[in-house]
């Protein structure tokens, strides 16, 4: 079992910065692909960014620039920095593991952490 822990959520202002921290537990070992997602009030959950087990990193077109997706294995967590925050940013934040420990993927989450952007 892989379990996921985020933090780092906030109220910031617009034009600000965030960084979220994703800690992962549990059979870590099985984990590939990791990522990021985000889900605003009354909409679907949309992804944010991706890294891959290499390092292989893509990102939504709306955070390109300004987002930075990066993984630390020796310390088993996932960060999103979040430069140049706009209104629009404004999310529960989900971390996502792709987790291959019975031989298929199996999704797992987080709880999520609330972003607020203020204008």
């Amino acid at each position: 079992q892989v379990q996921l822990v985020e933090s780092g959520g906030d109220l910031v202002q617009a034009g600000g910065s965030l960084r979220l921290s994703c800690a992962y537990s549990g059979d870590t070992g099985y984990i590939s692909d990791m990522a990021w997602f985000r889900q605003a009030p009354g909409k679907e959950r949309d992804l944010v960014a991706t890294i891959t087990t290499s390092g292989a990193r893509n990102y939504a077109l709306s955070v390109k620039g300004r987002f930075t997706i990066s993984r630390d294995n020796a310390k088993n967590t996932l960060y999103l920095q979040m430069n140049s925050l706009r209104p629009e940013d404004t999310a529960v934040y989900y971390c996502y593991a792709a987790d291959w420990r019975l031989g298929v993927e199996k999704d797992v989450w987080g709880q999520g952490t609330q972003v607020t952007v203020s204008s």
